[in-house]
């Protein structure tokens, strides 16, 4: 007899199936005893006999023959996809036992943040922790198809550089052998020498920073959702390709995630005809109207900015999410175009969502004497990226990209309230998969 899932149970009334899966719970019940079994499908409730359900216990893997019946009325369960069934257990076969839990699954979400990351291999098991990253799948799958749907196509970057993709201190050095190599800080430069290949290109990346901080935002390692485009008429362009991909991916959540979203009492952010777009030296005299917090002379905006100017577009623009446009110079990295009627800005822009930055982008510069003239001037060494400047010296179109950080969009979605959270396995100063501290 084949294995039949959990969900597809429900085709099979009086019929006999035989599932695999977990033992979610154990509930004795006078003469018979009932369990909770969960595969990849869901989770049906299972009836047998005492002396067939005796010895089991949560998290055994075991595998179930017996006949699927009709539940009374009076026991149906609604919130359950198999709620009208019940397996009527004839035969249970142990595959793998499993020692007593050291706290309640079902209790994950209430665990500390630490004790949630020192057991991942069990907090994960809970259906709540579990749906943050089907939530995580699906903005993937979304951005994946969005663009791969506006003739973009995926390539492979590299993890291991030969210098700082951004410059400044926050790197990995790793021994290359008997060199020094980095960590990449993202696929930036891989993406743009692509767009001299194929003009359109994304790619899914793992990204290093060697932050020297501990917050609730930031994490060593996380996934950079990347797009590069070439033949730009305007660096607009690639806010609206970027506006596309953002409103495929809360759509396609919304649609494909609605029981995760359920778990968390909420919807995906709201976003409406148009994204609305400000210059940050704008959005600086907007937060000081409202606060009286003066930050209009600095170059970027603080956490708190970015929470109040998030607030400001809830209300004046009903929506969730907004692009704050024009970030100074000296704030951007050496290839970031600057704005020709202020060349102090640049053509460049940050998406904020629900208080927080989940995308950056921007238009680059694509002539080979000012990227070299840049170069210097940001203190590197032109020979340190000849590889990147030979796409330049023969010749790339005008171009941009942006990059979409993954575990902040789910972070944003969910209302979480650590971006660790979002993370399967999270990278901090102070924990690679075991703590690094007492």
């Amino acid at each position: 007899m084949q294995r039949t899932l959990i969900n597809e149970t429900i085709k099979y009334t009086d019929k006999k199936v035989r599932i695999k899966g977990w033992v979610d719970t154990v509930r004795g019940h006078g003469a018979i005893t009932f369990l909770d079994l969960r595969d990849r499908s869901g989770m049906l409730q299972a009836v047998c006999p005492n002396d067939l359900g005796k010895n089991l216990k949560e998290e055994y893997v075991v595998e179930i023959e017996g006949i699927v019946k009709a539940r009374p009325p009076k026991m149906v369960n609604p919130n359950l996809e198999t709620g009208k069934i019940e397996l009527s257990v004839e035969k249970i076969t142990i595959l793998a036992e499993a020692e007593s839990l050291p706290f309640d699954i079902k209790e994950g979400m209430k665990l500390s943040l630490p004790k949630l990351l020192d057991y991942r291999p069990i907090t994960l098991r809970n259906e709540k922790i579990k749906a943050i990253f089907k939530i995580e799948q699906q903005i993937i799958k979304s951005f994946r198809k969005t663009l791969t749907g506006l003739d973009f196509v995926e390539f492979q970057s590299p993890t291991i550089v030969p210098v700082a993709t951004e410059g400044g201190a926050e790197v990995f050095r790793i021994d290359y052998y008997d060199r020094s190599a980095y960590l990449s800080q993202s696929p930036q430069l891989y993406k743009q020498i692509m767009v001299s290949i194929f003009e359109r290109v994304f790619t899914l990346a793992h990204a290093y920073r060697a932050e020297p901080s501990v917050t609730t935002r930031h994490i060593a390692e996380y996934v950079s959702l990347d797009a590069e485009m070439g033949f730009i008429d305007s660096w607009e362009d690639l806010m609206d390709t970027c506006e596309v991909v953002i409103k495929n991916m809360f759509a396609d959540v919304e649609e494909n995630c609605s029981k995760e979203l359920k778990m968390f009492d909420i919807k995906a952010p709201k976003i409406g005809k148009n994204i609305p777009r400000i210059r940050m030296r704008d959005a600086q005299q907007i937060i000081f109207e409202r606060t009286k917090r003066d930050n209009r002379k600095e170059p970027d905006l603080t956490p708190e900015d970015e929470q109040e100017i998030c607030a400001w577009a809830k209300e004046e623009k009903d929506s969730d999410v907004i692009y704050i446009t024009h970030y100074p110079t000296k704030k951007r990295p050496f290839y970031t175009f600057p704005d020709p009627e202020n060349p102090e800005d640049t053509l460049s822009f940050d998406m904020l969502c629900r208080g927080l930055e989940i995308v950056t982008g921007g238009q680059r510069i694509n002539d080979y004497k000012k990227l070299l003239e840049n170069i210097k001037k940001w203190d590197n060494k032109p020979e340190d990226f000849e590889i990147y400047l030979q796409a330049f010296k023969y010749g790339m179109p005008p171009e941009g990209g942006f990059a979409l950080g993954s575990e902040r969009i789910v972070k944003q979605i969910l209302g979480l309230d650590n971006l660790r959270e979002a993370s399967l396995f999270p990278r901090d100063m102070g924990r690679i998969d075991r703590r690094l501290s007492s």
